[in-house]
C-alpha cells in the first residue's frame, strides 16, 4: 500500500473542503460565519482521513479488508453497528417528522428500534458463527455455493444501490441546503471521502469511522437535548405542557386537520400534536412499512457484514446489545429534538427550508446557540451540519463496502474463480469493486438530482425483508430448505416488492402533480357546506390494497363540513402581502410577512416548474394515471410471498446437498465450533 498516496488523499480531501467556499452560495448558514462550518468540516474530515492512513498500514488480507480480521471487539462494533445504522434519515428525517406531525413521526423511531430484536434473537450470533464475509457465504454454507453466491450478490447490489441513492441524493441536497455548496460539488466530496475510506482503509477504516460518527452524532443530540429540555427542568410533564401550549404547534395542527379546527380549542389542537393520525392515516399501510422496518433490518447486507467482524459468537451478542442501547438512547432524543424544534422554531420556517423538515435539527442547533446572528448558534450549527455530513459519508462508506463485497467476494472470487483465487487476487478484486461501486454512487447521486427518492429507503428495507430475511432465516433455523427454495423466494421476493412499488403512490404521476400546481397558481374556488357523509364499508380486504373494479374502499365517517372560502392564487396573494407589508411598522409584524412572501414565491416557482415540467404527461413511467397498489410500502404482500415461495420451492425440489450439511450448520450455528476458521475455508 502505498501510504503517499493516502497522505494525498487526505490532502486533497481537506483541500476539496476548503476550496468549495468558492462554491459556497445561499444556505441556512450566513456567509459571514461560513468559515465556521468548514473549520468544523475539515477537523472532522482531517481526523478520518487520518484513521484511514492508520488502518491502511494495518489492512493487508482479504480477512483484514472484509472483516477487520475479526480483530473488533463486541462494545466497538455495537459503536460501529449505530454508527452505521443512524443515517441521515434518522438524526435529520424523524426529527423533522415529529417537528411538522407530532407523535406519527416518533412511531418510526418505534419501528427501527424494535428491528434489533429480530437481529438479537435470530440473526447475529449464527450468522457470525457460519458466514465468512458476506450474505453469499450465509447462504452457500449449505446450498448450492455458486447459485446462492450470485442470487445473494444480485440482492445485496439491489437493496445497496436503492439504499445508497437516497444517501448521496439527502447529501447533496442537505449541504446545498446548510452552506449553499453547489449540489454537484456536495455529492463528489461525499463519494471521493467515502472512496478513501473504503478502497485504502476497507473495513477497519470504516468501522472507526463509523464509530467516530456515532459518537459525535450522540454528543450533539445529547447537547441539543440537554439546552432545549433543560428550560423545563428536565421534566416530562412539563415538557410535553409546554408543546400542547405552544400557538405554533397549534397552528401547524391546524393547517393539518383542516375544517375539524373549525370545532376544536387551541387546547385540543395542542393535544392531537401528540396522538396519531397527523401523518400516518392509513393503519394498513402502517403495519406494512412497520414490517418492512422491523424484518428488514435482520436483512440489510451492510448490517449483517458487521457480526462478522467479531472474535466470538459472545463478542456478537455484545454488539447488538450496546447496538440497541446507543440506537434505543438515540431515538429518545429524537422526541426531544423534533418537538424542541416545534415549539422554539415552528413548523413554518421549518418547511419553508426544507418541506420534508430535514433541517429541523440544524435550525434547532442554531436557535439553541443564540439565534442566526449570533456567534455560537452558528457555530452550534456548524456542529450539527458537519455531524449530519459525517453521517452520510460513514453511510455510504458501509453500503458501498457491502456491495464491492458482494461483487469481488461473491461473484468474482466465489462464481468466477471457484473460490480458488489467490489472497492478493482478492484483495485487489474488492478494491477495484469498491472504486466500480463508488463511481457509479456518485453518478447516480449525480443523475438523480431534483428527484423525490425518499421512497427508496423504505424499497431498501421492504427488499431486505422481503428477500434477504427469508433466504437467511429459513437456511438457518429449517431444515428442508434447500438451494431451489432459496434462490426462488429470493427473485421472487425482491421482483415483488419493487413491482409493487413502482405501481404504488410513491411514483410521480403527472395528472396529481398538475392539478396541485394549477391549486396553487390559480387559487380555488368557494366551496359549499357539505353534509354529513357516513362511513363506506370495503366489498373486500384487497380493495385496501389495490384499486380494483367494482371496488368500494372503506372510508371513515365524515363530519359535516362548513363552507369553505375561496383560495386565492400566488399571484393574488403576494400582491395582497405586499400590500399588508406596505401597511405594517412593527418589526416582528414585518419579519413575519416577508417570510410569508418568500414562501409564497417559492411554491409559486415550483408550482411554474411542475407545470412546465409536466405538461402534455398524464401517465407515470409504468404507464398509469393513477396508482394500482395502493400502499406506499409493499412489505405486507411482499414479505409473506418472500417466506412462501422459498418454502414451496424447498418442498417441491429436493438437494441432496442442503439436506447433508443441515447436521453441521446445526451445530456450527448454535456452538460456534469452528467458527473461527471461517475466514480460510
Amino acid at each position: 500500500m502505498n501510504l503517499k498516496l493516502i497522505g494525498g488523499a487526505a490532502a486533497a480531501a481537506l483541500l476539496a473542503a476548503v476550496s468549495t467556499l468558492a462554491f459556497a452560495g445561499a444556505g441556512a448558514v450566513a456567509d459571514e460565519y461560513k468559515w465556521m462550518t468548514f473549520a468544523v468540516f475539515g477537523l472532522i474530515i482531517a481526523i478520518t482521513m487520518y484513521v484511514t492512513y492508520w488502518a491502511a498500514r494495518q489492512t493487508h488480507s482479504t480477512s483484514e479488508f472484509y472483516a477487520a480480521g475479526r480483530s473488533v471487539t463486541g462494545i466497538q462494533n455495537g459503536w460501529a453497528i449505530a454508527g452505521d445504522y443512524l443515517s441521515a434519515a434518522s438524526f435529520l428525517g424523524i426529527a423533522g417528522l415529529i417537528s411538522l406531525y407530532g407523535y406519527d413521526g416518533f412511531m418510526y423511531s418505534v419501528g427501527w428500534l424494535v428491528a434489533y430484536i429480530t437481529v438479537l434473537l435470530v440473526i447475529a450470533e449464527p450468522c457470525r458463527n457460519i458466514g465468512k464475509y458476506t450474505l453469499g457465504d450465509i447462504l452457500a454454507f449449505r446450498n448450492h455455493p455458486k447459485a446462492s453466491k450470485t442470487v445473494a450478490a444480485l440482492s445485496t447490489i439491489t437493496v445497496s444501490t436503492f439504499y445508497l441513492t437516497a444517501q448521496m441524493v439527502g447529501g447533496g441536497v442537505l449541504i446545498k441546503t446548510l452552506i449553499g455548496i453547489d449540489y454537484h460539488i456536495s455529492v463528489i466530496g461525499v463519494g471521493v471521502l467515502m472512496l478513501a475510506y473504503v478502497v485504502f482503509g476497507g473495513m477497519k477504516a470504516t468501522t472507526w469511522v463509523q464509530i467516530i460518527k456515532a459518537v459525535l452524532l450522540v454528543t450533539a443530540s445529547i447537547l441539543l437535548v440537554l439546552i432545549t429540555w433543560g428550560q423545563y427542568g428536565f421534566s416530562l410533564p412539563g415538557f410535553l405542557t409546554a408543546v400542547i401550549g405552544d400557538p405554533k404547534v397549534q397552528a401547524q395542527v391546524a393547517k393539518l386537520v383542516g375544517d375539524a379546527a373549525t370545532t376544536m380549542t387551541p387546547e385540543e389542537l395542542g393535544q392531537r400534536f401528540l396522538e396519531p393520525g397527523l401523518f400516518l392515516k392509513n393503519p394498513i399501510d402502517q403495519i406494512s412499512l412497520g414490517m418492512a422496518l422491523v424484518l428488514g433490518t435482520a436483512g440489510m447486507p451492510h448490517i449483517l457484514m458487521r457480526f462478522f467482524t467479531v472474535p466470538t459468537a459472545q463478542a456478537a451478542r455484545t454488539s447488538v446489545l450496546w447496538a440497541m442501547g446507543i440506537i434505543g438512547g438515540f431515538y429518545v432524543l429524537t422526541l426531544f429534538l423534533g418537538m424542541g424544534a416545534a415549539i422554539n422554531v415552528g413548523a413554518g420556517p421549518i418547511s419553508a427550508l426544507d418541506k420534508g423538515g430535514n433541517m429541523a435539527a440544524p435550525m434547532l442547533a442554531q436557535f439553541a446557540g443564540g439565534g442566526a446572528d449570533s456567534v455560537l448558534g452558528n457555530l452550534f450549527l456548524a456542529f450539527v451540519a458537519a455531524v449530519a455530513f459525517a453521517t452520510i459519508v460513514a453511510v455510504v462508506a458501509g453500503l458501498v463496502l457491502a456491495a464491492a463485497s458482494a461483487m469481488a467476494h461473491d461473484i468474482y472470487v466465489g462464481v468466477i474463480k471457484g473460490d480458488r483465487a489467490s489472497p492478493q487476487e482478492q484483495v485487489m478484486a474488492a478494491r477495484v469493486s469498491s472504486v466500480i461501486v463508488g463511481i457509479m454512487a456518485i453518478y447516480v447521486g449525480i443523475a438523480a438530482e431534483g428527484q423525490n427518492v425518499a421512497h427508496l429507503v423504505a424499497l431498501a428495507f421492504a427488499v431486505a425483508a422481503s428477500s434477504n430475511l427469508p433466504a437467511v432465516f429459513l437456511t438457518l433455523y429449517w431444515k428442508p430448505a434447500n438451494t431451489y427454495g432459496i434462490v426462488a423466494g429470493m427473485l421472487v421476493g425482491a421482483i415483488a416488492a419493487i413491482g409493487l412499488v413502482m405501481i404504488s403512490p410513491n411514483m410521480t404521476y403527472p395528472k396529481a402533480v398538475l392539478k396541485d400546481a394549477d391549486k396553487v397558481l390559480n387559487g380555488e374556488p368557494m366551496q359549499p357546506a357539505k353534509e354529513a357523509v357516513p362511513a363506506k364499508e370495503a366489498s373486500s380486504f384487497m380493495c385496501e390494497l389495490f384499486a380494483m373494479e367494482g371496488c368500494v374502499a372503506s372510508a371513515p365517517a365524515k363530519a359535516a363540513a362548513a363552507e369553505k372560502p375561496a383560495k386565492p392564487g400566488a399571484a393574488d396573494k403576494l400582491v395582497a402581502l405586499n400590500a399588508k407589508l406596505a401597511t405594517l411598522t412593527d418589526a416582528k409584524d414585518i419579519e413575519k410577512v416577508k417570510k410569508d412572501i418568500a414562501a409564497t414565491e417559492k411554491a409559486k416557482k415550483k408550482a411554474e416548474d411542475d407545470m412546465q415540467k409536466f405538461a402534455g404527461q398524464t401517465t407515470s413511467m409504468m404507464g398509469l394515471e393513477k396508482p394500482y397498489f395502493l400502499l406506499k410500502n409493499p412489505g405486507l404482500i411482499s414479505i409473506p410471498l418472500g417466506f412462501l415461495v422459498v418454502i414451496l420451492g424447498s418442498l417441491l425440489f429436493r438437494d441432496k446437498r442442503s439436506e447433508e450439511m443441515w447436521d453441521e450448520l446445526y451445530v456450527r450455528q448454535n456452538t460456534g465450533i469452528n467458527a473461527e476458521g471461517a475466514t480460510a475455508h
